[in-house]
């Protein structure tokens, strides 16, 4: 079963990659390029040249391989080099074709309370 809420990390990979690559092979780049451990409660995030599509690599007691193509349009993949650690909430807004902001955040997100 799909368990996205126990989700600590979402890591983008961003130096662009051959969507032909499976499962083996996203975890061979996890592992040496980004020298992560691919067993964590992580997403990792994967985008082709064309910036038209994405794979996404899950460990939950076994592989997920989530794949999304658009048919109009591109991501907006960042430029910068190596990888980017965002929130869960950053991927939603980003897989819906919004764009990260990788510059220093300037707000803390809201804490819940009690207000009068």
């Amino acid at each position: 079963m799909i368990n996205l809420e126990r989700v600590d990390k979402v890591y983008l990979h961003v130096p662009l990659t051959d969507m032909r690559k499976a499962v083996n092979g996203l975890s061979i780049i996890i592992e040496t390029d980004m020298g992560l451990d691919i067993e964590e409660n992580t997403l990792y995030v994967f985008c082709n040249k064309k910036k038209n599509m994405l794979k996404i690599l899950h460990y939950d007691n076994g592989f997920w391989l989530y794949y999304r193509k658009l048919e109009t349009g591109k991501f907006r993949w960042p430029d910068t080099s190596g990888e980017v650690k965002v929130t869960f909430e950053e991927l939603k807004w980003f897989i819906n074709g919004h764009e990260l902001r990788l510059v220093e955040r300037k707000y803390e997100p809201i804490k819940k309370g009690v207000f009068y």
